[in-house]
């Protein structure tokens, strides 16, 4: 089955439709074995959030972009599964932020990195960094192919939204005192702990709110930026995140157990 086949009566059909898509975008070599895993790992999670965006995730969304927003040198980093499941969405974020898209790969070989810049542009960007050999450098504090990142980009960068899951990255880039914004539906994975702003979300969803909310807080200005900012606090909010997905288990199982009295 395509995605393309996938019924769209399908009580599942928005589910169905993204796992086809990281299928074939395996078969393009856009998006790399392990990825799959990772994609079914984020899914159980999604369960337990009902598969919807909460409202404490909209305020995670907000926080985000804010930092992105007031940031000097921001940078978009993009992978095989990014490339895949919200491509337009991340390139009018770029658009909307300012920010630069850098190709950043775990598995990386020039075949993936020319797939994914190939699937980028389809989807509107007009550069992307990361791919030129010339203007690459490594980060120390990294031993694996994460560790290329380009002069222009990430290198020199002072916030970095990392849309998916990467905690040695993460960790790294604190400890060079960037910024780092993550999209994790694991709220105690060491991405999230680790980050200065943790997103409990689907990727496909934050992505297309984060673009609504920049248009939204673009006109402000740095005060007022700043002023918003304040009235969030992340650790707050991974915390709540936590409460939100144990009280809807509760909740459920509750349910579950009135059903069968009854």
């Amino acid at each position: 089955m395509t995605k393309h086949e996938v019924p769209k009566d399908h009580p599942r059909y928005q589910s169905l439709f993204i796992r086809e898509s990281i299928i074939e975008g395996m078969h393009k070599r856009i998006v790399a074995e392990a990825g799959l895993i990772a994609h079914g790992r984020g899914e159980a999670f999604d369960y337990l959030l009902g598969e919807e965006t909460p409202q404490f995730a909209l305020e995670q969304e907000r926080l985000a972009t804010i930092h992105l927003l007031l940031a000097k040198k921001p940078v978009i980093s993009v992978n095989g599964n990014v490339a895949v499941l919200c491509p337009e969405e991340i390139v009018e974020l770029s658009k909307g932020l300012n920010a630069p898209l850098e190709i950043n790969l775990f598995y990386r070989s020039r075949e993936r990195e020319l797939a994914i810049e190939t699937a980028m542009k389809e989807a509107g960007a007009k550069k992307l960094l990361g791919i030129d050999p010339d203007k690459q450098t490594t980060i120390k504090e990294i031993s694996h192919q994460r560790r290329i990142v380009d002069i222009d980009g990430i290198a020199v960068s002072d916030c970095v939204f990392v849309p998916l899951e990467d905690g040695d990255r993460t960790q790294a880039l604190t400890h060079l005192k960037k910024e780092v914004i993550t999209v994790d539906l694991n709220p105690l994975s060491r991405t999230s702990l680790t980050a200065s702003v943790s997103i409990t979300n689907n990727l496909t969803r934050a992505s297309a709110e984060m673009v609504v909310i920049a248009k939204e807080l673009k006109h402000l200005s740095r005060d007022e930026l700043l002023i918003e900012r304040s009235k969030h606090n992340n650790s707050k909010l991974l915390e709540t995140a936590l409460f939100y997905m144990s009280n809807r288990l509760t909740r459920l199982a509750t349910e579950l157990s009135i059903k069968k009295n009854e």
